[in-house]
């Protein structure tokens, strides 16, 4: 049985399916042959990431080695998906290059202190957030170094965890006048414009993470059924019904805007070489579609649009059940946070306050 649950007062709808992610699949699509190119000027895209570098060009320095092994660890033995291999290489990476700086390559003599003394290093410039990633990246790597018998003991044990409580803080949503002074900002008569507009469309109107909006590809809608299918985290795919709005923006996109490619991906990027964008370039979309709209806020990046979706259906009666389904979470305790921001429903919870109005 499937079961439907509206969006908004627009009447659109999310549901719930296992598929495979498309973004390995088409990944060969979206690399630029440059194997008849000489070698200097080849090598040299190679490190801008126009191509991609043959086997035996480049010499494999110790940690290249080590986190190649890693990498394939991850792929065949915990199936996880290319995004958080990505994660995990780069915190993994950076892990050694701090553990090892003035020396050769030895796990086994890595120890419980250095491992602590990594972890507080590396937390110190980056969020909460992005640290448990990091020490969650760091215990897979050194569980793997065991299993591999790298190290004679288990250090995974050792890295210690980042204090972010549960539903401790609330979601910074833009306002609704906001999200229509972004909007109304693309210019929407430029190639940049009209790609700027159909990606802020999709992460204001069906709460879209920033990831979801890069892995989208032609195939993915279908213009007879006026649907979309979403592929978001752990592999799944969501089936939304795609607004007239967002429909027309993509199509005037699409005709107007995107680039000749054999990339199958949706968005591209507009300058060579053309290729498929990423969170970053959605998340920097974002913050210049508010400083074009006068826009001042100290938060950052395409998650504000999801949050003030999730408000919006929050203050027009959806209930936190409905929000989940629309944002693809698949734990209840993820859509709790909003309860923080529905100030009508907490105002009939409030005992009166004992000392009166003074």
């Amino acid at each position: 049985m499937v079961v439907w649950s509206p969006i908004d007062s627009g009447g659109c709808y999310r549901r719930q399916c296992k598929s495979v992610s498309p973004i390995e699949s088409a990944a060969s699509t979206s690399r630029l042959q440059l194997c008849c190119l000489p070698k200097g000027f080849f090598e040299l895209l190679c490190r801008k990431g126009a191509g991609t570098v043959p086997v035996g060009t480049v010499k494999q320095t110790a940690v290249d080695e080590i986190l190649g092994q890693f990498s394939l660890y991850l792929q065949q033995e915990r199936a996880l998906a290319s995004g958080t291999i990505a994660n995990y290489l780069l915190d993994a990476r950076k892990f050694l290059v701090h553990c090892f700086k003035t020396g050769p390559i030895d796990l086994c003599k890595l120890t419980v202190a250095q491992v602590i003394e990594s972890v507080r290093h590396l937390a110190i410039s980056i969020s909460r957030k992005r640290a448990k990633v990091m020490t969650s990246a760091l215990r897979a790597f050194l569980r793997y170094a065991r299993y591999q018998d790298l190290i004679r003991s288990n250090l995974a044990a050792g890295v210690p965890a980042i204090a972010d409580w549960s539903v401790a803080s609330i979601p910074k949503g833009l306002p609704p006048e906001h999200v229509k002074r972004a909007l109304a900002a693309c210019d929407r008569n430029s190639v940049i414009g009209r790609r700027d507009y159909a990606i802020l469309l999709l992460l204001a109107r069906l709460g879209l993470r920033a990831g979801e909006v890069c892995a989208l590809q032609l195939e993915d809608i279908d213009w007879d059924a006026g649907s979309l299918t979403v592929h978001g985290k752990g592999n799944y795919s969501a089936q939304l019904p795609l607004p007239t709005d967002v429909g027309k923006a993509i199509a005037a996109y699409l005709k107007h805007g995107r680039q000749r490619s054999l990339s199958r991906f949706l968005f591209l990027k507009t300058c060579a070489p053309v290729a498929n964008l990423n969170s970053g370039t959605i998340g920097l979309i974002v913050n210049k579609a508010l400083a074009r709209a006068g826009v001042s806020r100290c938060r950052k990046g395409a998650h504000q649009l999801r949050h003030a979706l999730a408000t919006k259906m929050l203050r027009q009666g959806a209930s936190l059940a409905e929000i989940g389904e629309i944002l693809g979470h698949q734990r209840p305790q993820t859509t709790a946070i909003y309860a923080k921001v529905d100030i009508a429903s907490l105002r009939m919870l409030a005992l009166p306050w004992p000392g009166g109005t003074r």
